[in-house]
């Protein structure tokens, strides 16, 4: 015997299971019924750039095919891989024109809105962050053109990221890219940039190129998981011997940048002193009762420091499944940057460049990614209006680190997986202060990697150009 109340919620629960099945009159349409994708319910255009051009090229196969797979691998032992593991690597290293890697796509942003909304942040910008994980989908996007399917290619370093000029309006964007750099070894850099897409027929304007940057790629061997060398460069026009030429000075300002960290290199003499001027100016604050918390224009760099944390999931990862790719990287520590100079300068700061950096170990699918950014560096930039030279706008150049470390989720294992240095403009005037040994070293190296950028600023961060990027369509 059932009782009243149990009556009326099995009759509620037929009910409404009733109503729950019944057929709509219109069923939503998907554009591609095998996809399950955040925009498949509504018409798309045929022209979507994000589905047709990076999806298919990072990913290969479905999470859960991958998993499958992994999981028969697993239970049948490592008797069948040793075999495969004897087989020598097939390479084609026959020289390759520069031509034969370029890749170049267009993404409507201005005729697809939905497309547009997984670009755009609050404020109606179009988020940097965003592009960078295009810009490293489409550097191993270049490099398998070169190297073909045999290989592992991993980003190993993005050498620089600038930002030219500013963009004015929301338009269609043309990405493009090519190997410029591979001398035979296991390493090659991909110079890219992305401009405002032009008309059909014509080329792209060099005051139409919002980004360009360099990306370090490495190939290894599937199974080892060992570097491999992959094809040189036939170079071929003078254009492509200057861009060579680039490629290997940008090589060896790498590693003499590595010469140069307070690990290698010790303070000099001039440093020194700027280091002591700074601890005995701030030697007044030491003592107990005072801080630097009354001063709303310099803040402690321990008090800058902002952190996250987050679990590493499969709809992130890379080509080879089981790693998270180096673009998902890059837009979280350069939205973790812009964040930690927002809440340091009180203003929307202005991205600059992002620094070389090196992606020092993979991050596993399923891990834990631990990030600690940090205001490393100030320096105040005084502009003079010209119509008024009586009248002044401060500016600041902010350097940001973002440390990165991976754990499992058990957290029984700890690793570095790099370090990223951003640069951004803010229309304030503040400063850092360092107040231990090892703040003023992060605070040195910060000052070593910033005069290299002084000819970036000076050429192109006028107060007019300042202004533009402070109203641009970029964040």
């Amino acid at each position: 015997m059932l009782s009243p109340a149990r009556k009326i919620a099995l009759r509620s629960s037929r009910s409404a299971t009733s109503r729950a099945v019944r057929k709509p009159t219109t069923a939503p349409v998907c554009a591609k019924q095998t996809e399950v994708a955040k925009r498949c319910f509504h018409a798309s255009p045929s022209t979507s750039f994000y589905k047709q051009a990076w999806k298919p090229m990072r990913v290969k196969i479905p999470w859960v095919d991958a998993l499958a797979q992994s999981q028969e691998q697993a239970r049948a032992g490592r008797a069948a891989s040793k075999s495969q593991e004897e087989e020598p690597l097939q390479l084609d290293l026959t020289p390759k024109r520069m031509s034969d890697s370029y890749f170049s796509a267009v993404l409507p942003l201005a005729e697809d809105k939905w497309l547009l909304d997984t670009y755009l942040n609050a404020s109606g910008r179009i988020r940097l962050g965003t592009l960078f994980m295009d810009l490293d989908a489409l550097a191993g996007v270049v490099a398998y053109r070169h190297t073909g399917d045999s290989v592992a290619t991993v980003t190993a370093a993005v050498d620089r990221i600038t930002l030219l000029n500013p963009l004015k309006e929301i338009c269609n964007l043309k990405l493009s890219g090519q190997v410029t750099y591979a001398t035979g070894r296991s390493s090659m850099e991909i110079s890219l940039q992305v401009a405002k897409a032009p008309a059909k027929g014509e080329e792209v304007k060099p005051e139409d190129v919002l980004i360009t940057c360099a990306f370090t790629m490495v190939s290894l061997d599937p199974k080892t998981k060992k570097p491999v060398a992959v094809a040189p460069l036939l170079l071929e026009t003078e254009e492509e011997r200057q861009l060579f030429q680039r490629g290997e000075e940008n090589y060896n300002a790498k590693k003499a940048l590595r010469k140069r960290s307070p690990v290698e290199q010790a303070p000099d003499q001039h440093e020194s002193k700027m280091i002591h001027s700074m601890w005995t100016a701030l030697s007044p604050y030491q003592t107990p009762g005072t801080s630097l918390e009354g001063s709303s224009r310099i803040q402690n760099m321990d008090r800058t420091i902002l952190r996250s944390a987050m679990i590493m999931q499969p709809e992130d990862r890379n080509r080879h499944n089981f790693m998270i790719f180096g673009g998902f990287l890059l837009q979280q520590t350069f939205e973790l940057a812009f964040c930690c100079a927002a809440s340091f300068s009180h203003t929307r700061p202005t991205f600059v460049s992002l620094d070389p950096s090196t992606f020092e170990n993979p991050v596993p699918v399923g891990s834990v990614l631990y990030l600690s950014a940090t205001v490393a560096y100030t320096e105040p930039l005084i502009r003079t209006n010209n119509q008024d030279n009586n009248r002044t706008t401060p500016y600041t150049k902010v350097h940001v680190r973002v440390d990165s470390k991976v754990r499992d989720v058990e957290h029984a294992t700890k690793k570095s997986t790099g370090v990223f240095h951003y640069t951004f403009l803010v229309p304030n005037e503040v400063q850092v202060m360092p107040t231990k040994y090892a703040e003023y070293m992060v605070w040195l190296d910060a000052r070593r990697r910033a005069h290299d950028l002084d000819p970036i600023i000076a050429s192109r961060f006028t107060e007019d150009s300042a202004s533009a990027r402070m109203d641009g369509v970029t964040e």
